[in-house]
């Protein structure tokens, strides 16, 4: 049985326990809200190493790094290399967007090296597939494009990313309105130009009985994508958009009602105003499923940056209510991002994810804040090291160059700290 529907019949998992105890909370708790459709736990029955976490209401906000090949650069030791790094600096999941090299075998090794969560794009590989094996991506068949699915999910894939609310209605909308940037989304690229030139409904929305047959098989949970996603402020919020995420509402209680898991995902880039408003549509509309942001980003002006630009609409989407943040690293936009680049995408997406927790109240989010302040208040520097969100640049930070008191160099004999600890309740001295 999966872990939503060992919930409804009122067993807690040992999936729902691990979750239970890295949350420090009642493992009763985790229980109702996969029940409820509120929680998710991507564990495949088949990823042996994988250590579960939860995503959803009441739980910290989670981040995802995406990694993969492209057709230009990148290989199976590449990828590893960012898996590291991205375990390394904190991520909880791992996105594989791999579209070029050894597809599978990348996908494979990927799965087989991480005790994280695991997700693909497998119509990524399916359409790339078409074009070696039919000549274009529009002539991919249905078979190919659940044959690749089933491959993911059998290789141990714990949550994959389809673009089921990409209808023709929704196509209608894209083209009665016009936009700006048009579709950012290559998996819903590849879903519309198929349906254009095949003149058929989306067979990841026609045939959606079919895909949850394969993803309960082994429990892998459904990511219901956004194809019509805006990716420019000026498309924000527009009628293809909010015509998608209505079908994702229907298909998210589908998916339920079958025992499979899912969450679903938002865009995109947002400007501050309107991601509020985003996030209580998808919680309204979804029935408070699990929601998953690409940032947002909040302009469109910062390439080499866009770190930054995610962590701000991060930071408000998570006080808002969104559970799961996808990390936007500096060259968004500009190139494959690199392992320095999946770096400081973890951490400044784990810093907006840690900002929206303390404002949701989520266990422990101000209580670590406090123990932070604390020790600098104490001017204990290895106990800051320690608390912060990379240790090791705390050190490498604070070392750089020497100060002759207890203070850091910032301020060294004037640190306000020192003085007022000095000299409190007490006149303030000559020349002070």
């Amino acid at each position: 049985m999966t872990q939503l529907e060992l919930a409804r019949k009122g067993i807690t998992s040992l999936q729902m326990s691990l979750v239970a105890k890295q949350e420090g909370v009642e493992a009763e708790s985790i229980r109702q809200g996969v029940a409820g459709g509120t929680m998710v736990i991507p564990a495949n029955t088949k990823h042996s190493k994988l250590i579960p976490c939860g995503i959803g209401q009441g739980l910290s906000t989670k981040v995802n790094a995406n990694i993969g090949t492209s057709s230009d650069f990148g290989n199976i030791d590449t990828e590893l290399e960012k898996l590291k790094v991205a375990i390394d600096s904190g991520a909880d999941t791992v996105m594989d967007l791999s579209t070029g090299g050894d597809i599978s075998a990348i996908r494979r090794a990927i799965i087989g090296s991480s005790s994280l969560p695991i997700g693909t794009v497998p119509i990524y590989q399916a359409g790339i597939e078409a074009i070696g094996r039919h000549g274009a991506i529009v002539k991919m068949t249905v078979d190919d494009l659940f044959a690749a699915i089933e491959e993911h999910i059998r290789d141990g894939v714990d949550f994959i990313t389809v673009h089921c609310g990409v209808t023709r209605s929704a196509i209608a909308c894209l083209k009665q309105q016009g936009r700006v940037a048009d579709v950012v989304s290559r998996g819903g690229a590849f879903l519309i130009g198929w349906m254009l030139y095949n003149e058929r409904e989306n067979p990841l929305y026609e045939y959606y009985d079919r895909l949850l047959e394969l993803a309960r098989e082994f429990d892998v949970t459904l990511s219901l994508g956004d194809g019509m996603r805006p990716g420019c402020l000026a498309d924000a919020t527009d009628r293809a958009q909010v015509e998608e995420l209505l079908v994702i509402g229907e298909l998210v209680l589908r998916a339920q009602q079958a025992g499979v898991q899912v969450m679903v995902e938002g865009p995109g880039h947002l400007p501050l105003n309107q991601i509020e408003a985003n996030v209580r549509l998808e919680k309204s509309i979804c029935k408070g499923a699990p929601f998953y942001v690409l940032g947002p980003l909040v302009t469109d002006v910062a390439a080499g940056y866009d770190h930054i630009t995610g962590a701000i609409g991060g930071a408000i989407a998570a006080a808002a209510g969104t559970d799961f943040l996808c990390y936007v690293t500096p060259s968004e936009h500009l190139s494959l991002p690199d392992p320095e680049d999946v770096k400081l995408g973890v951490i400044a997406s784990r810093i907006a994810a840690h900002a929206g927790d303390i404002v949701k109240g989520v266990k422990g989010a101000e209580e670590w804040d406090r123990k932070m302040s604390v020790a600098r208040k104490k001017l204990e520097w290895e106990e800051q090291a320690r608390l912060s969100l990379d240790p090791k640049r705390s050190r490498q930070v604070h070392s750089r160059h020497a100060s002759a008191g207890e203070a850091c160099s910032m301020c060294g004999e004037f640190c306000a700290m020192v003085l007022v600890e000095k000299y409190l309740g007490v006149s303030a001295p000559k020349g002070f």
